[in-house]
């Protein structure tokens, strides 16, 4: 039985008599509906009330949307629900992962790379704060990934690092900020991405630490958020094979699961090695890590069974409801199993005060995206944007002596023409301009695409000027690099709009380079020819104007890096 006077529940006599009374009053249809979140797509009130009164869902996620939407979303879920929703964002980086219209402040890395421990507390802040306002109470974070390998950038940008105690520090840091709001935390993602480079999203993960190595990193992280209070932890699709070898003699490698499906991992090693008695819920079921691990039937039963209390996302919502009903049925989801579940969903909500629950006032929304949360992302930008290199000794750049600049913007593919070319471009090139240089920003194949398909565009990005033209015309070059990458790649690496394209670096030994990353930590590996290298996070506003500022030199550059930039290279360094 789950204990809900302890750790991290702290449930009175009177709350823990709500949950008694609410399980026993439940239906199977309801009991089955308390296991999922639902990835809210459609907001109308058809939608709304099925999945409430029909599907009887425990908590809810969802994408799109504008502010005021998404919070009369958040309030029809609470006002239809018999029983109070669990409703989630990832507040990964501030407001923004709750709200389209909230407050980007800091990544992980760049809370990382600031080195002080206030860049994390205010990305909570302001996160806690935005997230409250629409009536959010969960947020999926802190994401306390160790990252050890470099190639990993599925985490890069997400985690505070690779150095446990730092991680812890940031954690907690973020966890107070979050309780402070009354919103609990889901540390993300047991048993640890980072330290591989494929995405649990496409492959399943593998964790491949020895279990000294894990505990000295992973577990030591947990263990000190578990003994904090940490309310629930999410589990990704990853399998820790040394693990799963000590816990379970003689398993075959055909047998090693992601820990979503693995009860050794769940139940030996987070349960009772590390002592969690908060919720389990699993990372989006629809992923490939776990379901390219078993039949959809045995997926949503096996997590169960194996020990997750609530599955993050339907596939099909009849589907995965009548699969949990007939594996509680026979027997494959145990009564105490579900019991156990059921105890520990209904104890965070109530937690939570839930079962009091009072919807926030509409007036409350004008805190999202607010002055002084802008402030916040400011002062983040300011402590975490790092110098990671420069052995040319060109900064800082002087607009007056070097006031022609071309701008070469390396970004992803757009995801469709529609969306346009990337909006940081425009925002470094009015950045640049308001410092006092003229800039030239030659299109790249995508924005040639946008303006006009033809398969004539490639050789459009292929013209090289002369070098001797290309001395006189510029003073500086900036090289700036925001690529992204979402569940369609394992890994990231800097790639040109075109094969054979000008951006490509042939002109560092010409012009002075300055080289900027806008997202990834690890982009030196492809372009070790850059003697000047600048880690700037984010390629938001606040972190676009900090940049200039820096390197003009009219801010000096606050932020650490760690030996994950030089990617194992020794080239990277020069």
């Amino acid at each position: 039985m789950v204990d809900l006077k302890a750790k991290p529940f702290f449930l009175s006599d009177e709350d823990i008599q709500w949950v008694e009374n609410t399980i026993a009053s439940m239906t199977m249809e309801e009991k089955v509906g308390q296991l999922f979140i639902n990835l809210t797509l459609q907001r109308d009130p058809a939608t709304l009330e099925k999945l409430c009164k029909e599907y009887h869902i425990g908590g809810a996620r969802w994408q799109g949307g504008t502010l005021e939407q998404v919070y009369e979303q958040n309030k029809s879920f609470q006002e239809l629900s018999r029983i109070p929703l669990l409703i989630a964002a990832n507040c990964e980086q501030g407001g923004n992962g709750a709200v389209g219209e909230g407050t980007m402040v800091a990544t992980g890395a760049a809370c990382g790379a600031s080195k002080t421990v206030d860049t994390a507390r205010d990305m909570a802040a302001v996160g806690a704060a935005e997230a409250e306002a629409i009536g959010c109470n969960w947020t999926f974070a802190p994401v306390c990934d160790v990252v050890s390998n470099w190639r990993n950038t599925i985490v890069n940008t997400r985690a505070f690092g690779n150095d446990p105690d730092e991680i812890i520090a940031r954690s907690l840091a973020y966890m107070e900020e979050m309780r402070a709001k009354g919103i609990a935390c889901a540390a993300k993602h047991f048993p640890g991405d980072g330290s591989e480079e494929r995405d649990q999203h496409l492959v399943m993960g593998c964790n491949d630490l020895s279990c000294e190595e894990w505990d000295a990193s992973y577990g030591k992280v947990y263990k000190a958020l578990i003994e904090d209070g940490l309310e629930s932890i999410m589990v990704g699709h990853i399998c820790q094979p040394a693990y799963s070898r000590k816990f379970r003699p003689g398993i075959k490698d055909e047998e090693i699961k992601p820990a979503t499906l693995a009860p050794e991992l769940l139940n030996d090693l987070l349960r009772e090695q590390l002592g969690f008695n908060g919720l389990i819920v699993t990372d989006a079921s629809h992923m490939a890590g776990l379901t390219a691990a078993a039949t959809r039937k045995g997926v949503v039963q096996g997590v169960v069974a194996a020990g997750c209390d609530m599955i993050l996302f339907f596939n099909d919502p009849i589907e995965d409801l009548q699969y949990v009903r007939e594996g509680i049925e026979d027997g494959t989801i145990s009564q105490e199993r579900l019991s156990d579940a059921l105890h520990r969903i209904l104890g965070l909500k109530a937690h939570l005060g839930l079962h009091h629950l009072q919807f926030p006032a509409k007036e409350g929304l004008s805190v999202v995206g607010c002055a002084e949360h802008k402030a916040k992302a400011a002062k983040a930008a300011d402590n975490a944007i790092t110098l990671v290199k420069d052995t040319q000794h060109i900064l800082p750049v002087n607009p007056a002596e070097k006031k022609r600049v071309i701008l070469y913007f390396i970004e992803s593919a757009p995801v469709s023409l529609v969306d346009g070319a990337d909006p940081a471009k425009q925002m470094m090139i009015d950045e640049l301009t308001a410092a006092g240089f003229e800039v030239t920003a030659p299109k790249d194949y995508y924005e040639f695409e946008i303006e006009q398909p033809s398969k004539f565009n490639r050789f459009k990005v292929m013209g090289h000027t002369s070098a001797e033209e290309f001395r006189k015309n510029y003073d500086l070059v900036l090289f700036v690099i925001n690529m992204k990458g979402y569940a369609q790649t394992n890994n990231v690496r800097v790639t040109y709009s075109a094969s054979h394209s000008y951006e490509i670096p042939w002109f560092v030994h010409e012009v002075p380079t300055v080289a900027v990353s806008l997202c990834y930590t690890n982009h030196l590996y492809d372009v070790p020819m850059m003697k000047t290298f600048i880690n700037a996070y984010a390629p938001t506003k606040e972190y676009i104007h900090a940049l200039v500022e820096k390197i003009t030199g009219r801010s000096e550059f606050k932020g650490q890096y760690n030996d994950l930039v030089w990617c194992d290279r020794w080239d990277t360094r020069l």
